[in-house]
């Protein structure tokens, strides 16, 4: 990991120049997209109070789906995007493909052990290491995806997207469950645990003493099993994990979803055309996903076949209509800031994980911390917890914004 001054590529939020170096082609509302999907993360990630929250702010408990649940689907829709941008571009400059593989290689392991080092800070306690995380799964969907861009054509990706949801939705419906000692909890007592306390599942039944049916249930379907039995360390639900083994294949179909379109904007020079095919096909994937829920529900922590098609939809929608707003009808006055965080996406997201800390910390025993001040001080002036709560998170999206803004105007990008 090392400063420049150009970053190399926007597979992780960073553009390749700064916004005044950019060229008349450059497709400027892909990297406001990429601004306003960090900034949501920092907002729905930092609440002042986790039990004073307004629902569209809350992901899903299970089925369902809430405005917080586009977030990281949108941020693998961009990577996507970028992996189709960035590579068509060099191996139009030139590039042999070997030359790519090393750099891919070593910027996914970055991004990885990146988001280990944010599992374990600050306490560094490596008896309770979690693996799994967001940034470890955005390092293994850039890590497939431009593996098949290299070597795929779009409509062999179209065809491994399709295989892998239905695959997975199968496999979720129809494999049994071997009976481990949650699944025999789950039977005895209708509850399994989770990071929040216990929680119900219904409709378990049994295939003889060793299995029970496939299911969608919490914690006792395929997915939670697999990921009990092969990943090591803590898992964030404790008995499965939302960035777990078998979701992540679905996840990287919603890369592989941003970089068909992708295909859409290298392949139609006309803003017009971007935008027109972006929005159709976004409605078309979103309509395909909403029947799809109908057979397999949108779950987020499942990372479900629909939830995919519906969020991967959404998103092209967004960006056809940024391209329509931005590219082609020049509305550019409120980009700015979304600008200022696209061009260090990464950068902000560490920094609102690592900073978060240093405002829960108090200066003694009987202390008040500044986020505790914060809250209780506006409180006590008569505003309403849950209000307080998300003005909390848009004051620590400003702070974070601090840094990367000074960066951007020393275009300075950090580069993985």
């Amino acid at each position: 990991m090392k400063w420049n001054t150009l970053s190399e590529l926007a597979v992780t939020g960073m553009t390749e120049k700064s916004q005044t170096e950019q060229s008349s082609s450059r497709l400027l509302s892909l990297d406001v997209f990429r601004g306003l999907t960090i900034a949501g993360m920092i907002i729905v990630n930092d609440p002042g109070d986790w039990g004073h929250i307004y629902p569209p702010l809350r992901h899903a408990d299970w089925h369902g789906i809430t405005p917080t649940d586009f977030v990281f689907p949108f941020f693998l829709f961009i990577v996507g995007v970028s992996v189709v941008l960035a590579y068509t571009k060099r191996l139009k400059a030139g590039k042999e493909k070997s030359s790519l593989y090393r750099k891919i290689f070593v910027r996914s392991c970055l991004i990885f052990g990146l988001g280990i080092f944010l599992a374990l800070f600050p306490e560094f306690e490596f008896a309770n290491i979690r693996y799994p995380g967001v940034l470890q799964r955005i390092a293994i969907v850039f890590f497939a995806c431009s593996l098949l861009f290299l070597h795929t054509s779009w409509k062999q990706q179209l065809g491994i997207s399709a295989a892998i949801l239905l695959g997975y939705c199968l496999a979720m419906a129809f494999v049994p469950i071997p009976i481990d000692e949650t699944v025999k909890t789950a039977l005895e007592t209708g509850e399994v645990q989770r990071a929040g306390g216990p929680v119900e599942v219904e409709g378990l039944r049994p295939i003889g003493d060793a299995f029970i049916a496939g299911n969608f249930e919490p914690g006792v379907n395929l997915e939670a099993y697999l990921d009990r039995k092969l990943i090591p360390g803590r898992m964030y639900e404790k008995t499965w994990d939302p960035e777990g083994i078998l979701s992540t294949f679905p996840s990287i179909v919603t890369g592989l979803l941003g970089m068909l379109a992708g295909q859409i904007l290298i392949r139609n020079t006309d803003r017009y055309r971007q935008s027109y095919w972006l929005l159709l096909a976004g409605f078309l994937a979103m309509v395909m996903g909403s029947v799809w829920d109908w057979f397999f529900p949108f779950n987020k922590n499942l990372w479900s076949s629909s939830f995919v098609l519906y969020t991967g939809g959404l998103a092209s929608m967004t960006l056809g209509t940024m391209v329509w707003m931005i590219d082609i009808r020049g509305w550019k006055r409120w980009t700015y800031v979304p600008l200022v965080f696209g061009a260090n996406a990464i950068t902000a997201y560490v920094l609102h994980s690592m900073m978060g800390s240093l405002f829960t910390i108090k200066p003694s025993e009987d202390g008040m911390s500044l986020k505790s001040g914060f809250m209780d001080g506006l409180e006590a002036m008569g505003l309403d917890r849950t209000f307080v709560s998300l003005l909390w998170a848009f004051t620590y999206t400003a702070i974070v914004f601090l840094p990367v803004w000074w960066m951007y105007h020393k275009r300075i990008f950090l580069k993985l």
